[in-house]
Formats: structure tokens, sequence, C-alpha cells
């Protein structure tokens, strides 16, 4: 059957627009869902997944992972977007890659399942950063491509609309999956959104009657209008722009990450309600779809009463915006830093303030790039915006892989443990680690612990100074209601390593601190530092039972699945104490931490916004429609 290639001649709403905007909001649900998740799931949930065990992800590293993850969807938008313009169109390309979309959902469900659960989380993101990525540019670019000169005064309306569906399926999706992981696990939580994911495929197909196909322009069309004088200057002055953008996710798309692991060291009882770090997400599906209609009806009709409101003066408020989330979140940091436990209720506050900035930013620029491509570039420009996503990303993950500090122990028992028959990994064994000196034998020596299944233990050389000194803390806490020492208190006062390091007491959060020393080779920050992570558990009192209870078993999947492994369970504290757990580190700690690490992205943020005034008061705009 054929389809109509033009926008129909009508001053009303275009018919497949409910098809893509229903497609749109089941889409989104299954992505949000599984990246609400992701950071989460890799350090706390993923060396859960096989037999055979291993060592939780380092929160650093789970970061490096999850904003490589979102660089690298928004990087295959470029190649959606050639396969679009140059081969099959719109439509073909978005129904042939969420097939490929809803493969990789279906890889990340079934992680456990068989062979090395990693496999099948890095092969299911490939999978989808290739089926989410490759539609994003054509998704946004059909839903202009429904409209013409009679109609083209929707056109806001529409990405207004189309933005509302995004967040009102994302608002549902990082509610619901980080229950299920807490209470049903990883098969639920990543196969939900699976599920989504083929009804968003299901619906697209459905409205392919209703829409308007404009056909792939071909190679030559194509290369000829990208190299004419007007593509040129289009990719001129759109570019530089772009990198304004990359700046913007940098920082927000932390709110997936960094945010929620910032959110699990806060007091997160707020309003009567418990929420689970990563839940804290979903404020912002939920502010969009109120702050939508507000900024329309009120916030920018109030700004033109002062000054002519442009696109890039809507994004230029919003860049100063996210400045402003920064600092406040820096400043939440630096309480945490002290020992102290914020309300979560200030992390809401954040996300307000982003918000709003995201109003401004995001959804003017997906407008602002669509108008101002050529009439056969729609594809190509929208890609590249979705490149500055990329750009972000690929910032924030490189940033956090050159922040780590590796960890020598870990390093030599990878090596060790890999060395070993695959009969003597899968019983209770203990390796010794040559220390720093390369030699075992001698003072400096580890020793991995692999009689725990999924949990092996560490001991550090000299291991009995730390124990000596965090029982001093440990004692201080005792006698101050659970209050950690300020580190001042204690600088100086708890003895030194078998090097003659002195041992420093670092502050955490409220519920952990750490004792580290320079090691054997007395230099700071190196992967031979060493010391104790300490957790401290206080006793809670009863909370009364909520109507949520009766839908989840009695324990979460985690103390479920770490009975299955054999793992002690953590122990709660006595009615009458706290508890206190002791885990050893060689390195792995970050070279830049707590509020020093969104202190420097706030001034990244800061520099961006001064420097893109003076741009945006040069930049000359062009609209171009169907």
């Amino acid at each position: 059957m054929s389809h109509r290639s033009s926008a129909i001649d009508t001053s009303s709403m275009p018919p497949g627009i409910p098809w893509i905007i229903g497609n749109e909001a089941a889409e989104r649900f299954s992505f949000y869902g599984m990246r609400t998740i992701l950071g989460i799931f890799m350090v706390k949930y993923l060396y859960l997944m096989d037999e055979a065990g291993g060592t939780p992800m380092p929160e650093a590293e789970a970061i490096e992972h999850f904003h490589a993850f979102a660089a690298w969807v928004y990087f295959t938008p470029l190649l959606g977007a050639l396969l679009s313009d140059i081969f099959l169109g719109k439509y073909r390309t978005i129904l042939l890659l969420s097939v490929v979309y809803c493969a990789g959902h279906a890889a990340l469900a079934l992680m456990g399942t068989h062979g090395h659960s990693s496999n099948w989380l890095f092969g299911g993101l490939l999978l989808i950063c290739i089926g989410s990525g490759g539609i994003k540019p054509c998704v946004s670019s059909h839903v202009g491509d429904q409209f013409g000169p009679s109609n083209q005064h929707l056109l806001t309306r529409v990405y207004n609309g189309f933005y509302f569906a995004i967040n009102f399926g994302s608002v549902f999706s990082t509610l619901l999956t980080p229950w299920l992981l807490e209470w049903y696990g990883p098969h639920w939580a990543f196969g939900v959104p699976g599920l989504l994911m083929a009804l968003a495929t299901l619906l697209f197909w459905m409205g392919r009657d209703k829409f308007t196909h404009i056909p792939p322009a071909g190679s030559h069309k194509f290369f000829a209008e990208l190299s004419s004088r007007e593509g040129m200057l289009a990719l001129a002055k759109l570019v530089p722009l772009f990198g304004f953008f990359a700046v913007f996710w940098s920082l927000y798309d932390q709110t997936s990450s960094s945010w929620v692991f910032q959110a699990g060291q806060m007091n997160c009882r707020f309003l009567g309600i418990t929420w689970l770090a990563s839940q804290v997400q979903a404020i912002n599906p939920i502010l969009i779809l109120v702050f939508i209609p507000l900024f329309t009806l009120l916030i920018y009709p109030f700004m033109k009463r002062f000054f002519r409101v442009t696109p890039l003066r809507k994004i230029g408020c919003g860049l100063f915006l996210v400045t402003l989330a920064y600092a406040l979140t820096t400043l939440v940091q630096s309480w945490i830093d002290r020992g102290l436990s914020p309300s979560i209720g200030w992390q809401l506050l954040c996300f307000t303030v982003i918000t709003a900035a995201e109003i401004m930013v995001s959804i003017v620029g997906l407008e602002f790039a669509y108008t101002q491509a050529p009439k056969n570039m729609k594809s190509m420009i929208m890609a590249i915006f979705l490149l500055s996503v990329w750009l972000g990303n690929l910032f924030t993950s490189t940033t956090a892989s050159l922040i780590q500090i590796p960890s020598a122990a870990a390093q030599q028992a990878a090596l060790a443990d890999a060395a070993l028959p695959a009969a003597s990994r899968k019983v209770p064994h203990a390796l010794v680690l040559a220390g720093y000196d390369g030699q075992t034998g001698s003072a400096d020596d580890f020793v991995m612990d692999y009689t725990q299944a999924a949990s092996p233990k560490l001991t550090i050389p000299g291991q009995a100074a730390f124990e000596a000194a965090s029982a001093e803390v440990e004692a201080y806490i005792g006698g101050h209601g659970g209050a950690l020492p300020p580190e001042a208190e204690l600088s100086g006062k708890l003895g030194t390593d078998i090097w003659g390091n002195p041992i420093h007491y670092e502050i955490l959060d409220s519920k952990h601190f750490r004792l580290i020393s320079n090691g054997p080779d007395k230099t700071p920050n190196t992967q031979w530092d060493l010391g104790l992570t300490v957790e401290l558990t206080l006793p809670e009192p009863p909370s009364p039972p909520s109507w949520v209870d009766r839908f989840h078993p009695a324990d979460p999947w985690l103390t479920r699945r770490s009975r299955e492994l054999g793992m002690p369970l953590a122990a709660a504290a006595p009615a009458t104490g706290m508890e206190f757990s002791r885990h050893a580190f060689s390195g792995g700690q970050t070279k830049l931490h707590g509020a020093a690490y969104f202190r420097f992205f706030m001034w990244l943020m800061l520099a961006t916004s001064v420097i893109f005034v003076p741009f945006s008061m040069l930049y000359r705009p062009k609209t171009y429609l169907q």
C-alpha cells in the first residue's frame, strides 16, 4: 500500500500525531525505566548475578560506564539519520531499529540465566545504543514532517506535547522500576521496560496508514544539500551552538548517576514517604508535566513584559539555572561530607531548579534545531543536535575514568585468580598476593580470601593498626549517640601504619567513614594507599506497615539472593546499640570526590553560561519548514 509523501493541507492537528505520541510514551517508559536503575544495578546487583561471584563495582566506575552508555546512545543517531535520509526513510528506519531495541531489553532481562552477566549487560546496552539512538533523530523529525504551511503554527504545541509524552512515560517508570529491582530483582526490573518497548513498536506499526511518509532524499541529493552553501552555513552556525548544549547534558544527565548516589547518603524519608535513592528521579518528569503548561501560559508571557523572548534567550536563562542547581547540590554534598544527613527534600529542590532549566534548554533546543535545518537535512541536523548529548556524557565518563585510583590488590587478585584452573575457582580458596616489593612472604603481602561466595575478603598488610584506629573512632561514635567525630578532632591521633605513615580519618557520609594511609610508596592518591572503610548501622524504630507491603515479598531481592549464594547477611543493629562493619581496601578511591566533584561541574557550567551570552547576541537564525 502506498502512503502519502506530503503533509495534509489542513489547519488542524495531523492524524498521525496521536500514534506518534503514544509510541513515544511507551518507548520512553522502557528507556528511562532501564536507565533509572542502571547505576544502582551495576554497584549493588551485577556482582551477585553469577554463581561464581565477584566484587561490587565502585561508584566512580559505575558513573564511568553509565555515562559511556549514555554517550553512545546519542552517537548512534548519526547512523540512524544517514540510514533514514539516504536509504529507508524515517518510518522504515524507526520500525527496523525498534526491533533491535527490543532485543537489547531482552538481553538485560536475561542476565544471570546463562554465561557471564557482564557480557549480557554490555551486549544488551550495545543493542539499545543502536536501537534507541538510531531512532532518535527520526522520531523527532518525523513529528515535524506531519506539518505543512497551514498548520505549522501548531508545531510548538506538538513539540511540547511530544516532550509531555516523554515525561508521562518516564514518571511511571522511574517510580516502578526501582521498586521492582528492590523487591523482585533485575529480571523483572529490566523485563517490564522490555515489554513496554514491544508495545511502543506495535503502536508505531498500527499508525502506519495515518502518517506522512517523507521519502529518503537519496545519497546524491543528501550530500548535494549537505555540501551546498546553505547546508554548510546551517552547520557552521549550529555546531558551535550545540557545543553549549554538550556542557548542559554533561551536568543534567548526572541526575541519573552521581545525584542518585548522593541521594543514597541522605535521609530519604520525606512527606511521610521513604524514597528509594533511584526513585527520587521521578520528581523530574512529574515537574515537567507541571512546568510545560506553567512556562507556556505564565512564565514566558510574564518574561515578554520586560524583553523580547527568543529561543536563544530562553536557552541562556536555562544555562544559568543549571549553575544554580549545581551550587545547591555542592552545598548539600558539603553537609554530607561533614557527617550530616540532610533531608532528601534538598535534592528535590535541586531537581526543581534543573527541571526548569531543562524546559528552557532541551525543549527549546529540540524545536530550534529542527527549524534551523534545511528540509532535506532534518534528520541529520537532529542527529548532530543529539551528538551534543554524546559529547557531554563522553566528557563526564572520561572525567570519572581519570579521577579513579586503581586498587593494587584487586588488580593482582584478578590476574592470580584467572590463572587458577576453573575447578579451583569454584571451591573456597585464598590467594596470597605480592605487595609493593613484588614478592610473597614479606610484610607487605595481601591476602584475598574467597571463602564466601560472591564476596571475597581482603586482608591488607598491617591491618591491625587500622583495626585499632577504627576501634577508637567507634568508641567515640558509641559515646555520642551515633554521631561521627569531626575530622579535625582526630587529626594526628590515630597512630601510623607499618611504614610510619599517619592514619587519616575521613568522613564519607553520616553512616560511613574511612581510615587511610599513604601505604608502602608513601605517596597519597595511589593504588598502594591502604585502609578500612567502616559502615555504621544504627537501630531504627519499627515503621508501621504500608499498603504497598502487601504487593511485595517479605525480604528484598538482595537479601534473598545473598541467602541463595551463602553470603553472610548484613546484621541489623540491636535495639539498644549499633553495629560496625569494616572492609579493607588498597587504592580504589577517587581523586575528586564529595563536594569538590560537584563544585568542579558548577564552575564549568558558570563559565559556559557566561560565554553563551555574546554568542547568542551574534547568532542570526534562519527558519526552514517542509
